[in-house]
């Protein structure tokens, strides 16, 4: 089933709530995961629709059985290995987070051109030069790559990251990649996302200064 990105974004977050619930919360309503994201409940009751998954009028979703059913639709019990491409700061940040793990997302190996950096290990995870990349792609079977290389590093790597095999990147740097077709990007806008967020917050103190 294609499901649109918006809509598995929301059904993660519906995932954070569920996983959230004590043991004798055993269902859970639209309304209440809507009033926790501040969103509508008919938007979620459309989004779990996506699951086939049901609830029960005035009573909710069975909370296990949709927890259950949104792991399913999103392959978290598939194991997906990746690499991280770019040892620096959030690089570093995203191999100590030790969540990805149960959502799926296996780090194998970082990779980065500091000699400072080459041979040490990060969470576990060992920094290889970059020019391992090829033989490790092709070695280890791994499609993805995390890139978190200077903005004007960025676009290089993505051409050598294509030649070497790897089928989808998860771009955090500042840069619009051009890529084969069949190479597929996501780009993790963070500063949009801050400008999103801190515009949001200033409409509301707008309207908030309106009403008063």
């Amino acid at each position: 089933m294609n499901i649109p990105d918006n809509v598995l974004n929301r059904l993660t977050l519906y995932h954070f709530i569920l996983d959230d619930l004590r043991e004798d919360e055993e269902t859970i309503s639209s309304t209440k995961i809507a009033q926790l994201l501040n969103i509508d409940s008919s938007q979620v009751r459309k989004d779990i629709k996506y699951l086939n998954s049901s609830g029960k009028c005035k009573v909710g979703y069975n909370s296990k059985e949709l927890k259950s059913s949104i792991e399913k639709c999103l392959g978290f019990k598939q194991t997906k290995d990746a690499f991280i491409v770019g040892a620096g700061n959030l690089g570093s940040a995203l191999a100590k987070y030790t969540s990805f793990k149960d959502y799926g997302l296996n780090i194998l190996a970082m990779f980065d051109n500091d000699t400072k950096k080459i041979g040490t290990t990060i969470n576990g995870k060992e920094v290889f030069e970059f020019s391992k990349i090829a033989n490790l792609v092709k070695r280890l079977n791994v499609e993805i790559a995390i890139l978190t290389v200077p903005k004007e590093a960025a676009q290089a790597m993505a051409n050598y990251l294509a030649g070497a095999g790897i089928k989808y990147i998860w771009n955090f740097t500042p840069c619009v990649l051009e890529v084969p077709k069949t190479v597929r990007v996501w780009n993790e806008n963070l500063i949009g996302s801050f400008l999103q967020f801190t515009n949001n917050n200033e409409i509301d103190k707008v309207e908030n200064d309106n009403r008063n």
